[in-house]
């Protein structure tokens, strides 16, 4: 289980932009629904543009709420945005997670703030062979 939600090799560039693969820093596998507040920075400031792509499918960070599928431990999430220079970047990833199973009260689940801020190089490697982005079709 990745502890950190930004590894090392997060940030890669595409012929479209930028995307961001984000770890799930979890101790199990969580529905897409429970991520909330996503927000990123680089170099200290937000993209002007952040989208999640979900296979073929891209949405708004706010529509995380209503989608029907899973983040697992093993899947990165890809936020995508417009392109940023080549080299390092300081990159900072925030978002609210909410563990449906664990109450933190008598009417609300447990909501966990997850933070993480690290330099990394924009294409730095390849995912490792046992990630996949969340969403995609799986065997």
């Amino acid at each position: 289980m990745p502890l950190h939600p930004l590894p090392h090799d997060a940030l890669t560039t595409t012929p479209h932009g930028t995307e961001i693969r984000a770890a799930l820093p979890w101790i199990r596998s969580m529905p897409l629904s429970s991520v909330r507040g996503l927000e990123i920075e680089i170099d200290g400031a937000p993209p002007a543009s952040l989208s999640i792509a979900l296979g073929a499918r891209e949405i708004a960070p706010d529509a995380l709420a209503a989608e029907p599928g899973w983040w697992f431990l093993q899947d990165r999430l890809v936020l995508r945005c417009p392109p940023v220079s080549p080299g390092s970047h300081r990159v900072a990833l925030r978002f609210r997670l909410t563990v449906p199973y664990l109450p933190a009260g008598p009417d609300a689940p447990l909501t966990v703030p997850i933070s993480g801020e690290r330099d990394l190089l924009a294409g730095a490697g390849p995912l490792p062979p046992a990630a996949r982005d969340a969403g995609e079709a799986r065997p």
